[in-house]
């Protein structure tokens, strides 16, 4: 571990139904902001639903005309976030070793148009060819890259929940392997009507239909040796476990043991909890184990916004949004935070941060 490269963020940004930017999102997460619910149409014989969406958000107005013609939501809303993150100075330096990683589901709106068109057009091949790339889930990532000029390696996750997470361990492996000097890494979800469908029809009976969300947010990872600003946050430790039968808390408390154990720390030693708040009986269980860890001032001192628990793939980036926006309020420089993402899928992990 002494040997290790010390993995840095230095900046970030999101698009969020706060607004565009970190700005919008610091203002409104700090004031405890509860972001417009639009109504949403019906959708097959579900009835209309409210969703939290990035407010007037329309691609062509946002990113110009320019290359925009056949993007989908969600590529715009991950090439909004990596201009807000890249716009801000110093501009990246090598472009050529800038990497990206994203998290994401895809756009399971554009797959569901595609195979509708193949099987309702007068022959199956009258389809818009141009829709192609869009329903790949790389294409958001790609257009990261291809839109910014990153040249570096391109990876895209999806692990539901965890994707954040998961996008931020293996961009942080590419830092140290020397593979990428920098990084680009996050993630990023969209709303549409067939991703209410599906997520209405995979939850669990039981759990309540919540308003979903969607958005992206994106963070700068470099080598703390040579950043091009002061860092945010050391990127200590990320775990994963799986669960894939019985109760998850046994599980997630080895994966945050495992975690802290790496630096020799105790549950006495964080600051703060971002706990995952997933749907259902998930919640209950994350909850449960994690207090008879950690002090009840360590789990309450992030606010919990239900948009964020709703934005699925987004949520864990997300969560690392909000413990960043808290600590440079509270000064915390020197604590240490935990983001904990759990899916029902059975996947989990953890990020241990040390705020600079």
């Amino acid at each position: 571990m002494a040997t290790e490269k010390r993995i840095v963020i230095t900046r970030w940004s999101a698009v969020s139904p706060l607004g565009i930017g970190r700005t919008a999102f610091e203002a409104g997460f700090l004031a405890g902001a509860v972001p417009t619910a639009v109504r949403t149409p019906p959708y097959g014989h579900l009835t209309g639903d409210r969703a939290y969406l990035v407010p007037e958000f329309d691609v062509r107005a946002v990113l110009g005309r320019r290359g925009t013609r056949s993007m989908e939501r969600l590529s715009g809303l991950a090439v909004t976030t990596a201009r807000e993150l890249l716009q801000e100075e110093p501009a990246l330096t090598d472009n050529a070793q800038t990497a990206v990683v994203l998290g994401t589901s895809g756009s399971p709106q554009v797959m569901r148009d595609f195979i509708r068109s193949s099987l309702l057009a007068e022959r199956p091949f009258y389809v818009d060819p141009a829709a192609v790339p869009n329903g790949v889930l790389n294409c958001a990532a790609s257009r990261i890259a291809i839109w910014h000029q990153l040249q570096g390696p391109n990876a895209t996750l999806t692990t539901g929940r965890t994707a954040g997470l998961f996008a931020l361990g293996h961009a942080r492996r590419l830092l140290t392997a020397g593979r990428a000097r920098q990084a680009v890494v996050g993630a990023a979800e969209e709303y549409s009507d067939t991703r209410a469908w599906l997520e209405w029809h995979h939850r669990d009976q039981r759990t309540p239909r919540v308003s979903l969300s969607e958005g992206c947010a994106l963070f700068l990872l470099e080598n703390a040796a040579g950043p091009s600003r002061p860092p945010l946050v050391e990127l200590l430790t990320i775990e994963h476990r799986m669960c894939v039968s019985g109760p998850p808390g046994e599980q997630l408390r080895r994966c945050v043991h495992s975690a802290l154990a790496r630096y020799g720390l105790t549950p006495d030693d964080i600051w703060s909890v971002s706990l995952s708040r997933a749907p259902g009986e998930l919640c209950d269980q994350e909850h449960q184990a994690l207090a008879a860890m950690f002090a009840p001032s360590a789990l309450n001192r992030l606010p919990a916004p239900s948009w964020i628990a709703a934005s699925a793939s987004a949520s864990a980036a997300f969560q690392l949004a909000a413990a960043l926006t808290a600590a440079a309020r509270h000064a915390a420089t020197g604590c240490l935070s935990l983001i904990i993402a759990l899916d029902p899928g059975g996947t989990m992990a953890c990020a241990l941060l040390r705020h600079c």
